[in-house]
């Protein structure tokens, strides 16, 4: 077997290999192919080409990029990948990416604290440019580290106590407060607000206190709130059923404070025989593609998620440019989308 043929076959074909191929030097080659083809011969130039085309050999495109200290690599931390949510944001930051000429590298932590920490230690070592993260709850030795590589980041979505970093997310406050005036309007006497555990998450916190305040403002109505695990489809059902038993013959309502909960919140409502509109209002944080195919449609607050996550990924990029302004918050209104769960 050729030289040629041995190295094709081995598919580990080096610069060093096209070099010897051309009967040239390294230097020559790596001024061919990074763009510096004036300075060489136009026989060097086709001996190097051709040598290339034989060898079928591909430049290692993280190696170029770390001897030239950019890496053109962008991280994004996502707290859970199943989320309709998630999935919107991560094709806007997407979509930036390859309009600045970056690569994104997806991480998905399935909201655990242990893997928000791996990949952060991944990424960094990937030598990414900056970090875009919907964090779960990073602890205090991920943060230090953090701090110390001076490595740019944005938040989405949930900032992080004692934190200070430049955060992209929905109005919370304006959201929840037209969502539960929507539903007041709406004659609504008994309201439920349903969340997954709250925790430190700003958001749920956010959403919460709106709903809480506007409700305070009406005397005589029944605000309640629960907290209950995606996948606990038994505490979902318990609480559902025991809403809807209490306050029987009452008109009553469900808030919803995420997309992944409303599904689940669907599902155990069909599970005990109960119907969004007629028996009990459905209103989802969230615009799901299915909400408007689902019985007499579900009600919900879309949130500008391609534009948030674009919004995200085009402040990242200004920072790794150098820009040195104050810590900013872009906060983006939502849009109530009105349907048959809860109109009269």
């Amino acid at each position: 077997m050729s030289s040629v043929k041995a190295i094709r076959a081995s598919g580990r074909a080096t610069i060093s290999d096209v070099a010897k191929t051309a009967k040239t030097g390294k230097t020559s080659v790596s001024r061919y192919l990074n763009g510096e083809q004036h300075l060489l011969s136009d026989d060097l130039k086709q001996r190097i080409e051709q040598a290339i085309l034989q060898l079928d050999y591909r430049p290692s495109q993280m190696a170029r990029s770390l001897k030239g200290g950019q890496t053109r690599l962008i991280g994004l931390i996502i707290a859970d990948i199943t989320n309709p949510y998630s999935v919107d944001v991560m094709r806007g930051i997407e979509a930036a990416c390859r309009q600045h000429g970056f690569t994104l590298l997806v991480c998905n932590t399935n909201n655990e604290v242990n893997q928000e920490q791996h990949y952060l230690q991944l990424l960094s070592s990937y030598r990414v440019e900056g970090i875009v993260v919907n964090a779960v709850g990073m602890r205090e030795e991920a943060l230090s580290t953090l701090q110390q590589s001076m490595l740019p980041m944005v938040l989405i979505d949930r900032k992080i106590h004692d934190f200070a970093c430049d955060v992209v997310g929905l109005n919370n406050h304006e959201a929840a407060t037209t969502a539960t005036e929507h539903l007041l309007q709406q004659g609504f006497e008994a309201i439920l607000f349903l969340s997954e555990p709250i925790g430190t998450v700003n958001t749920r916190l956010e959403r919460l206190h709106a709903f809480n305040q506007t409700m305070a403002q009406h005397a005589g109505l029944l605000a309640e709130q629960a907290e209950v695990p995606l996948n606990d489809v038994k505490l979902l059902e318990g609480v559902l059923g025991d809403f809807n038993t209490r306050h029987r013959g009452m008109r009553k309502a469900v808030i919803s404070a995420n997309g992944a909960l409303t599904l689940q919140v669907a599902r155990a409502m069909r599970r005990l025989g109960i119907q969004w509109g007629s028996d009990i209002g459905l209103l989802g944080f969230d615009e799901l593609e299915w909400a408007e195919l689902a019985g007499v449609g579900i009600t919900t607050l879309k949130q500008p998620t391609y534009q948030m996550g674009h919004a995200a990924l085009e402040q990242l990029v200004q920072r790794i440019q150098g820009l040195d302004t104050p810590i900013s918050e872009q906060m983006f209104p939502g849009e109530l989308i009105v349907r048959g769960s809860t109109t009269r």
